[in-house]
């Protein structure tokens, strides 16, 4: 445990400090979209080709995750200050861009979500939008042996989280974060953290409360409070409770 104050967070675990191990459970990547090339809404493209990807002028390497069916969560950072993580739904058309963005505001890394359609894919299913499903749900996610979390969804706006193993083990925080819902029961989960400098888009599958599972990346500064670090990551989890509210009280609905 690196703090003996848990209230002091000077002492807390730096981004770079965290990734060691914390990968353990991530998915291997898959090379399904090698050679293809989407166009998004007639604005972004996208080409892929020996696990690189060419996105609006640059060309960058990046790591293709397999979700679920016809489903790809790809992380890529081609820029000191920017990553991205693109959701492709090559079966339903649909698509989902997250701009992850280092500034000088607070927190210091901040989002912009963009659902599109694939050019040439007919689009069906539910449009890709901000989703209120998770409020209520506390849930655990296992990255590695060492590290375990705990996750409860409280508002549109917030979550708390709390480490339950691994170097973090005692803090908590309350934190903002965004929700959309990519297809039924797989949403994407993206927070922005305010003590350590960093944000993290996941892609969650919750179809199965016994049986969740997650893929996900972390963008920030690293503990010079200068360099990016970026890296990815997977999670093991389940549902351990889950809270409903009476209509006037829920935050879901206010």
């Amino acid at each position: 445990m690196p703090a003996t104050n848990l209230s002091d967070t000077s002492t807390w675990l730096p981004l770079d400090g965290l990734a060691p191990g914390f990968d353990a459970n991530k998915a291997a990547t898959v090379d399904d979209l090698d050679g293809q090339s989407f166009v998004l809404d007639g604005t972004f493209s996208a080409q892929f080709r020996d696990g690189r990807i060419s996105w609006k002028g640059h060309d960058s390497a990046a790591e293709t995750f397999l979700v679920d069916a016809g489903l790809y969560y790809v992380q890529f950072h081609p820029g000191a200050e920017t990553a991205y993580s693109l959701l492709l739904d090559v079966r339903q058309g649909r698509a989902l861009v997250v701009t992850s963005t280092i500034g000088d505001t607070l927190p210091r890394v901040t989002q912009k979500f963009l659902p599109a359609t694939i050019q040439g894919l007919e689009a069906n299913g539910d449009e890709i939008a901000p989703s209120t499903a998770l409020i209520g749900r506390r849930v655990q996610w296992v990255y590695s042996e060492q590290h375990a979390y705990e996750h409860v969804y409280l508002t549109p706006h917030w979550y708390t989280w709390q480490c339950l193993s691994g170097p973090e083990r005692g803090l908590a925080d309350t934190d903002e974060n965004s929700v959309y819902q990519i297809r039924p029961g797989i949403y994407v989960f993206a927070w922005r953290e305010k003590v350590i400098p960093c944000a993290s888009v996941t892609v969650a599958d919750h179809r199965n409360v016994r049986d969740l599972r997650s893929h996900g990346s972390l963008f920030g500064l690293g503990e010079d409070g200068k360099t990016p670090t970026h890296f990815t990551f997977g999670a093991y989890g389940r549902l351990l409770s889950n809270t409903v509210y009476s209509p006037d009280y829920d935050p879901a609905g206010r």
